[in-house]
C-alpha cells in the first residue's frame, strides 16, 4: 500500500511506494526508507526520519505528514505520473544521531527536503 505525504500546509507532495521508495507526484524517485525509519537520498545522504507517520529533518523538526498524522486538513491528491526509473543507490553515509523529535515544524519545504537526496 502506498503512503501519501503532505507538507506542513496540507498539500500533497510525495508518496512512499510499497518497496520504501519515495516519489514526488511527478514520478521522480527522490529518496527511500532504510532500516525501517531512516530516510536516505539516492546520493547516499541521510536526510532524516519517518516515524509515527511524520517526516522529521536531521534536527528533529517536522517536515511532512501522512494524512492521518497531519495537524491540518489535507488537500486532494494530484494524478500520479508514471514512475521514472530508480537511479543506482550511492553508498549511504553513516546515519546521524537521532534527535529528540519535536512538535516544531521545520522551515524546510518537504519537496526541497526530499530533493536534497536526488541524483537525477
Amino acid at each position: 500500500m502506498e503512503i501519501n505525504l503532505y507538507d506542513v500546509y496540507g498539500s500533497a507532495v510525495a508518496y512512499i511506494d510499497e518497496d520504501g521508495t519515495i516519489y514526488l507526484w511527478g514520478g521522480k524517485p527522490v529518496a527511500y526508507i532504510y532500516d525501517e525509519d531512516k530516510i536516505y537520498g539516492w546520493n547516499g545522504k541521510h536526510l532524516g526520519w519517518f516515524s509515527n507517520e511524520i517526516v522529521y529533518d536531521l534536527e528533529g523538526k517536522r517536515v511532512g505528514y501522512t494524512d492521518y498524522a497531519s495537524p491540518r486538513s489535507v488537500y486532494g491528491n494530484p494524478v500520479k505520473s508514471v514512475k521514472r526509473v530508480k537511479p543506482t543507490k550511492m553508498v549511504r553515509s553513516f546515519p546521524k544521531t537521532r534527535p529528540i523529535f519535536s512538535s516544531k515544524e521545520s522551515s524546510i519545504r518537504l519537496k526541497d527536503f526530499l530533493e536534497d537526496g536526488s541524483v537525477i
